[in-house]
């Protein structure tokens, strides 16, 4: 039974959202839920509060997670969203997890890796592989206000999951040994149990290891440790730090699935946290957007306001078309995990490897119109200059950049021969936001389809019928490049070599996963565009000028030249920017009302 109570306060446009027996849809409940976590958090920009900007920037100077944070979160009991409906929790639709999660990454990306998402990313592979009794004691865990880390690296072998060498060796009277160490593990001082990726033969091959479910409480207190704390750049409130194991035994009932299954549970674990982390970053974008408006439309340069400069225009418009592309591609990737679980190993890798990058250029980007304020760690703008060393973080680790490429690099030539230019489109509900979902089907996870019903959509795209508006005309010319890329991509991708198949290509490789990347992502916003226009809801997102504005811009990141796009686009999404800072709602594709 879950402790706590499901929150009541839907948003007025939601509220009445159910189904049919007066019970509250899951439009309503995320509605509300995200309502509940903005409301207890409160405006970041009140200097009284004590989740103010200013009160989280003086943690992280101390190196020190927010304590009224961690209070706050408590309260909330933030971590039964963490945990399956079936198993007492609030989790029902990973799409929600994120649209909740990006309030707290709104204020402070440490504290929402440091209180949750370290947590979530380990439970995860319980949830796909774990038996009843480990996801009973799991979910108490989470609802009782605990944390749980996970242990995947080893410094010396990076993401070579293969070559680990900690181990749980098989015991004499049963259970396992622990002997190893585990390195830049967040939370491991102070989490009750741990996920171990482990080493249980010595055999070469992926089939050496398993993953162990450990809880703290229990072990032989003289057998391990717990490292000291690595000093970090950004994060800096994480406790990151490491465990020791000599010959800790361990139960059983630790194994997590079967021996020597480990590879896959992670892997299959990877598909849900690399489609939600990317997702859950936009809101530390949103507030370094947010800071940068109301900067420029109060600070006065050569007898005007730096709003009024069209480079700083063109800036702000620009890091705004690139949230909602993001979370366009977030979104497909969330929804995937419950509508295409088979194809969701490509798409989640994708996500997670572009989505940070181009939040990161945004931020970037925006510093130049901040100016000399970007580098203040103090003040109305020194969130920026925290959200900017945080950001990076998020591409780290098992989820950083280069692996995830190397788990799109070897599907390239199945998908070039099997899918791109046969595959039906995705369905519309991959694309609707606020659309019910089923749930997730974690043993439909799959580590590769050699299908792209996403793709599919980009190429179905060249069929819709356009408009006469310009704003039509121009998506319309930039459907066809995009589709004239895909098909060099396809070709690029059946000449491949057998060596480039792997994760040791070469450097042309990798950037074709790029371009490939970069194609999802349009093929996403495309997709939200298209649902929007057939009765959404939503204005803006039926309006086909902030389509024209991403995909514009995703054809010139692949170093295309396209035509100059009409001044309406550019009118239209000034425009937009500033209604939403006025109205203080969030600059993705919900368009959220926010505390201030």
């Amino acid at each position: 039974m879950l402790i706590g109570t499901e929150p009541q306060d839907a948003h007025p446009a939601t509220a009445a959202a159910g189904d049919g027996h007066g019970v509250p849809g899951q439009e309503a409940r995320a509605a509300a839920r995200v309502a509940e976590l903005d409301r207890r958090l409160g405006d970041p920009t009140d200097e009284s509060n004590e989740l103010s900007y200013a009160r989280l920037i003086e943690a992280d100077e101390a190196a020190q997670l927010s304590a009224a944070g961690e209070r706050a979160l408590d309260e909330l009991r933030l971590g039964a969203d963490f945990v399956p409906r079936a198993e007492g929790g609030r989790l029902e639709r990973l799409d929600t997890l994120v649209r909740v999660m990006r309030q707290v990454f709104r204020r402070d990306v440490a504290l929402g890796l440091g209180y949750g998402v370290t947590s979530f990313m380990a439970g995860v592979n319980v949830w796909t592989s774990g038996d009843a009794e480990q996801r009973a004691r799991l979910a108490q865990i989470f609802t009782g206000g605990g944390k749980v880390s996970v242990a995947y690296h080893e410094l010396a072998h990076g993401n070579d999951f293969v070559r680990n060498e900690f181990e749980a060796r098989p015991a004499e009277g049963g259970g396992y040994l622990l002997h190893g160490v585990k390195q830049v593990i967040n939370n491991a001082d102070r989490a009750d149990a741990w996920v171990l990726f482990s080493r249980t033969s010595s055999a070469p091959g992926s089939r050496s290891h398993s993953v162990l479910f450990v809880e703290r409480e229990g072990l032989e207190t003289d057998t391990w440790q717990v490292l000291p704390r690595y000093d970090a750049v950004g994060v800096r409130g994480c406790h990151l730090s490491g465990l020791r194991f000599d010959g800790t035994p361990v139960p059983a009932s630790s194994l997590v699935g079967e021996t020597g299954r480990g590879v896959e549970t992670a892997l299959r674990a990877f598909q849900i946290t690399r489609a939600a982390l990317p997702g859950m970053a936009v809101g530390t974008a949103d507030t370094a957007l947010r800071t940068v408006v109301r900067f420029a439309l109060g600070r006065r340069l050569y007898r005007k306001s730096v709003m009024e400069i069209p480079h700083a225009r063109a800036t702000l418009s620009g890091a705004f078309t690139d949230l909602l592309t993001c979370d366009s591609l977030s979104l497909a990737a969330t929804r995937a995990v419950h509508l295409l679980p088979e194809q969701t190993s490509v798409l989640a890798a994708a996500t997670k490897y572009l989505v940070p990058k181009l939040l990161t250029d945004a931020m970037r980007d925006l510093s130049v119109v901040l100016g000399a304020r970007f580098y203040v760690r103090d003040g109305e703008h020194g969130i920026f200059q925290k959200h900017i060393r945080d950001l990076p973080v998020l591409s780290l680790g098992h989820a950083g950049s280069a692996a995830c490429q190397a788990t799109i690099i070897p599907q390239l030539s199945r998908l070039a021969r099997r899918s791109w230019f046969s595959d039906e489109p995705a369905p519309a509900d991959l694309f609707r936001p606020r659309a019910d979902l089923p749930d997730i089907r974690y043993d439909r996870l799959t580590l590769a389809s050699g299908q792209d019903g996403l793709s599919a959509t980009l190429v179905a795209a060249m069929d819709e019928p356009y408009g006469a508006a310009p704003e039509e005309r121009a998506v319309q010319a930039l459907v066809r490049q995009l589709v004239d890329e895909l098909r060099q991509v396809q070709e690029a991708s059946r000449a491949l070599a057998p060596q480039d198949r792997t994760a040791l290509a070469g450097p042309a490789v990798f950037a074709l996963a790029d371009r490939y990347a970069v194609l999802l992502a349009a093929a996403s916003a495309i997709g939200v565009r298209q649902q929007a226009a057939r009765g959404g809801g939503d204005a803006f997102l039926a309006d086909p000028a902030w389509l024209a504005a991403a995909l514009h811009r995703l054809v010139r990141r692949l170093g295309r030249r396209p035509a100059e796009l009409p001044a309406s686009v550019d009118a239209r999404m000034h425009e937009e920017v500033l209604r939403r800072f006025h109205a203080r709602s969030s600059y993705d594709l919900y368009d959220t009302p926010l505390v201030g």
